[in-house]
């Protein structure tokens, strides 16, 4: 094995799965266009070797870290021009990491801390940006025209001691010009000094002692592959993975990997070394699951990640009824595999299954898998899977559990047109509630109870709700997140930055909805980067879906990046077919504190939101005052149709207010009332708030209807019948 000192570069694209998901085809190509006419010409200028293409990712090996860093640089300056020609959609932007470090040579490869800590510097960099350790910076400083940014020592993942690390500045003004940090005072230089010193003497003693402590093993157990030659059993297969993972999760003597950051590496090639530097993981469960008829066969191995020697393997061939037969002797034998003692406890709730129904069970996974995708189009078919197997075994508390998770999503996510927000707002707190009086012990059903509390202003209520969930959960992600969520809505932004961080350690690939969360934490604590970073994951990881892509536009305004803002408003409105406008992210964030709501809504209005849903405009000239209103409106039918399709539409109000609204896509029973100069309709929708707008004569209505009227969720050209 030969090490050797190199300049290590690594090269990343900045959300390759979302570009995948909207042009495969065409990212690919893009992809590949820039590594043949850049990447590759510019590494052979600066005398580098291209090692490997990883993905969407890029290694190359330099003998000078100056020719590392003159090279980064000029692919992301001619990468700018090129991006600087394209439309927003077709932008292809890279991270780059640079180091100099110690590399382990094995052939043409190269590996070892040195590409570790290089791919770590390259998630820290900006799009089209690029960082550099301090290793390297000491070599480069003053031989090259850019300037450079100190982020201080960064710990970072799974590297043991602190990097130094520098952002590159590629504005030409900025050349020469080193920003560091500011330098201590005396008093703090001697306080540090002796905080270090204490700490060294602690770390002195905890090595001594390190040998007689006992080590808490960590696992990652892999996504198992479905081999039944039907992907529709994918969902079956992705249970029996699960279940794993929650059966090893309450053993109290085992770190166990986060489902959301295993699932990471669902259908992708991977090496245990990856697997150990990106998951932290000491063992690794990897396995496969046939589903013939009503036999299934699971082969599973538990893996040392550091030496690749097997620990155990078995295989259990069984007729479907065994299925939870097999799920407990998996774990009880992976337990046994790791040393690990059950108390009685441990190995009777591994062992009691979540359900004696296995069609319930069955309906259960299928309903989970439609969760995931956080997409409204699939959320109506889980909650009905949901009530399918609750109807076949009232007393499965796990999918009640599942079911508030996901109605409370629909809630929280004003998915009105698949279950109005009272319907949903009952059902979250019933199910919730129903699952804690079946199994008082399960933390994700408080998780759902604090997200709905702190929505409804119930603030005290909310925190011990998520305080409960966290000490059931400690190391539950979920339950985390639910905490850093009350924070949010009751403004201790820094109380819910600290929650985020702890989610993370457990959790490094959170959901879309709690990255998005994440993202509006950062963002009002004014940290952009991070905002961006996190609203950007929250978009890669549920593609397709707009309510994630327009989030990014504010981040984007107050970094000064305009045209990007204006891209994702653009991006959004279109996955969103109009839909999306300042009134509906006033009426779904209302429970925001008011200067927080703001702060998101003037920047959303700078990056291009419009005001109204399709992009109405009136004009003022034409708007009716609220005696008018009230005089056109009360006790009339309105007859006519609604953007964006002019679907035919009634409105039928009494002079009492009382009011039914009918189109080809939309029935509710509501109250119609004037205020001030507005229209406002109260229902069921929109949490329960008035959800009110103008009204215009001869608002460019089609058909020559008389009048126009606009609210958060609809364009209505209508005449009074009567």
């Amino acid at each position: 094995m030969e090490r050797r000192l190199a300049a290590v570069l690594i090269a990343d694209v900045v959300g390759y799965s979302r570009l995948s998901e909207i042009d495969e085809e065409g990212t690919r190509i893009r992809f590949h266009t820039d590594l043949h006419e850049l990447f590759e010409p510019k590494i052979a200028t600066h005398h580098g070797r291209l090692i490997k293409t990883m993905g969407d990712g890029i290694l190359v090996e330099f003998h000078s870290v100056v020719d590392a860093l003159r090279c980064a640089v000029k692919i992301q300056q001619q990468k700018a021009e090129r991006n600087a020609a394209l439309r927003p959609e077709q932008r292809m932007f890279f991270r780059i990491g640079v180091n100099l470090g110690d590399v382990i040579v094995e052939g043409e490869d190269i590996h070892g801390d040195g590409v570790n800590i290089a791919a770590r510097l390259e998630s820290l960099a900006q799009p089209g940006g690029i960082c550099i350790s301090g290793t390297a910076f000491d070599h480069t400083v003053h031989k090259a025209e850019v300037g450079f940014s100190s982020l201080g020592e960064q710990q970072l993942k799974n590297i043991a001691d602190p990097v130094r690390v520098y952002r590159v500045l590629l504005d030409p003004s900025k050349a020469g010009k080193v920003v560091a940090s500011r330098r201590p005072r005396r008093r703090a230089i001697i306080l540090a000094t002796l905080a270090a010193l204490l700490i060294a003497a602690a770390a002195i003693v905890f090595a001594w002692l390190w040998p007689f402590v006992p080590q808490r093993p960590s696992v990652a157990v892999l996504p198992f592959v479905n081999l039944s030659g039907d992907p529709v059993q994918d969902y079956f297969t992705d249970g029996i993975t699960d279940n794993l993972i929650i059966d090893l999760a309450r053993l109290s003597d085992i770190d166990v990997i986060s489902r959301n950051s295993a699932f990471a590496y669902k259908g992708k090639p991977y090496v245990m070394a990856d697997i150990k530097r990106d998951l932290g993981a000491r063992f690794v469960v990897e396995g496969s699951v046939r589903r013939t008829g009503d036999q299934i066969r699971v082969n599973a191995q538990l893996i040392d990640a550091v030496s690749g020697d097997h620990l155990w393997a078995n295989r259990f061939a069984r007729g479907g009824a065994d299925v939870f037969a097999v799920q407990d002797e998996l774990s009880r034998q992976i337990a046994d595999a790791l040393g690990l003692e059950l108390t009685p406890s441990e190995a009777e709730r591994i062992a009691r299954p979540p359900t004696a129904n296995l069609e319930a069970y069955d309906y259960y996974l299928r309903a989970k898998q439609a969760t995931r995708t956080g997409r409204r189009s699939r959320m109506l078919e889980a909650l009905a899977l949901f009530d399918k197997a609750e109807a076949l075994d009232p007393g499965f508390a796990e999918a009640f559990a599942a079911d508030a998770h996901a109605t409370a999503y629909v809630w929280r996510s004003a998915y009105d047109d698949v279950l109005q927000s009272a319907l949903a707002r009952k059902r979250a707190y019933d199910k919730a509630s129903r699952a804690l009086a079946l199994d008082p012990e399960l933390p994700s059903p408080y998780a759902v109870l604090a997200v709905m509390q702190v929505v409804d202003r119930r603030y005290e209520q909310a925190i011990g709700s998520a305080q409960k969930a966290v000490s059931l959960g400690p190391v539950d992600a979920e339950a985390h997140m639910a905490f850093a969520y009350v924070q949010l809505i009751s403004g201790n932004h820094a109380e819910a930055a600290a929650a985020v961080e702890t989610a993370l350690k457990y959790d490094p690939n959170l959901s879309a909805i709690d990255r998005y969360t994440a993202g509006l934490i950062f963002y009002l604590q004014r940290d952009y980067d991070r905002a961006i970073d996190n609203f950007q994951r929250a978009r890669d990881g549920s593609p397709g879906n707009g309510d994630f892509v327009t989030p990014l536009a504010m981040a984007y305004v107050r970094s000064g990046r305009l045209d990007d803002a204006r891209a994702a408003v653009a991006e959004g409105g279109r996955l969103l077919q109009g839909r999306d406008c300042l009134a509906g992210w006033r009426i779904a964030n209302a429970h925001f504190r008011e200067e927080d709501l703001a702060f998101i809504v003037d920047a959303l209005r700078e990056a291009g939101l419009p005001e109204w849903p399709f992009g109405f405009k009136g004009d003022g000239h034409d708007r009716l005052n609220g005696d008018e209103i009230g005089s056109t409106v009360l006790g009339k039918l309105l007859r006519g149709k609604t953007e964006p399709l002019g679907n035919p539409a009634l409105m039928q109000i009494d002079l009492g207010g009382k009011a039914a609204f009918r189109s080809a896509t939309q029935l509710m029973t509501e109250t119609v009332f004037v205020d001030g100069d507005l229209l406002c309709e109260q229902s069921e929708n929109a949490f329960g708030r008035a959800d009110c707008g103008p009204v215009y004569r001869h608002a460019n209505s089609p058909d020559e209807a008389g009048y126009t009227y606009v609210n958060s969720t609809k364009v209505f050209y209508f005449s009074p019948v009567k």
